[in-house]
């Protein structure tokens, strides 16, 4: 009887486990269908606001915050009001949380990357010299614990043709590498639909 009362106990855990993952992915899913379409700011902001209540509701996963800090970053490039800084000081809250969450997550430093590019292009005569480090190091993280992975790539690639056009030098070596990636994206597979894949 013993035994028979265990085996009860441990399927409905298993049960409800299996249930609340079920709704924290079609959550997900349903989330980032609005993210991939979301057109302004404000609807960058709502989809930003779910992001952060399944992050609250859902303490123990990453990609949550993961795109929370995404959405900010992607509002800095879109903001002409002069809150850039104000969008990426958001984002940076969420990847500071997700560096202690995931300190060994490629993905999330080649976002850091991301959000360190979005600092430097608000202001690259005066931002340079103490950000672009940062971006290389993000980077050189993120492709140190995975090689192959395309967004790291595409940021890097982007970031050095940006740097050539300014400097006026020759992107056509950078145009190759670009269109390597580009050939070579769809094998790099992610673990699940709701990882990233953008890009």
């Amino acid at each position: 009887m013993k035994k028979i009362s265990l085996i009860l106990i441990a399927l409905c855990i298993v049960g409800s486990t299996t249930l609340a993952n079920e709704k924290y992915l079609q959550k997900m899913g349903e989330t980032l269908q609005k993210f991939k379409t979301a057109n302004s700011i404000e609807e960058l902001q709502k989809v930003a606001n779910t992001f952060v209540t399944i992050a609250r509701a859902e303490t123990g996963e990453w990609l949550p915050l993961y795109y929370e800090a995404h959405c900010y970053i992607q509002m800095s490039f879109m903001d002409r009001s002069g809150s850039r800084d104000r969008y990426l000081d958001q984002a940076e809250t969420s990847i500071n949380k997700l560096m202690e969450l995931v300190p060994e997550e490629a993905e999330v430093y080649a976002l850091q990357a991301f959000y360190h590019t979005g600092r430097l292009v608000i202001n690259p005569a005066e931002r340079a010299m103490t950000t672009a480090p940062l971006v290389s190091q993000s980077l050189g993280k993120a492709l140190s614990l995975d090689p192959d992975n395309p967004r790291a790539l595409f940021i890097k690639l982007s970031n050095e043709m940006g740097t050539a056009q300014y400097f006026g030098q020759d992107t056509a070596p950078l145009c190759e590498q670009a269109r390597n990636l580009l050939e070579n994206w769809d094998s790099h597979v992610p673990p699940s639909p709701i990882h990233p894949s953008w890009g």
